[in-house]
């Protein structure tokens, strides 16, 4: 068993070009980590019922990931000021055609993609206390996308 003292003086006489690269790697195992966590933590496809949906859409990466997603979804939400901004944070509710709510979340970007079973739908699309409600109708593979659009405060 080595002590603390054999541990110090092991460490006191590398050379420093020893350390130098055990901090680098170190570094490069970070720097290699960190930005995948990152880029893809607002992507991750969940699963409520028999409805699943993924949101995103902040940055080139994250608009890239999520446009090549859309082919597995039938329906694509983009949300946005009147003046074009993309806004995000937008409350979604989705239910069947007889009420039922299938889906109650809070998109993280201002794209948010959802695969439903093809039929009627109530959708409601809330962003700062402000509710946009439609009907719509989805067919089971057709991409059918809705821009919803809040006016400027």
């Amino acid at each position: 068993m080595i002590s603390a003292k054999q541990s110090t003086q092991r460490i006191r006489g590398m050379r420093p070009q020893s350390l130098a690269n055990i901090a680098a790697g170190v570094l490069l195992v970070f720097t290699l980590i960190v930005p995948v966590a990152s880029a893809n933590s607002d992507e991750i496809v969940q699963t409520v019922g028999r409805v699943s949906y993924v949101s995103g859409g902040v940055g080139t990466d994250s608009v890239d990931r999520l446009s090549s997603l859309a082919r597995d979804f039938n329906l694509k939400f983009v949300f946005a000021l009147k003046s074009g901004e993309y806004v995000s944070g937008v409350k979604v509710t989705i239910a069947d055609a007889a009420g039922k709510q299938l889906l109650d979340t809070t998109s993280e970007g201002p794209w948010f993609l959802a695969k439903l079973p093809a039929g009627s739908y109530q959708i409601s699309a809330t962003f700062e206390g402000n509710a946009i409600n439609r009907k719509i109708t989805v067919e089971a593979a057709k991409l059918r996308t809705i821009d919803l659009r809040w006016a400027a405060e």
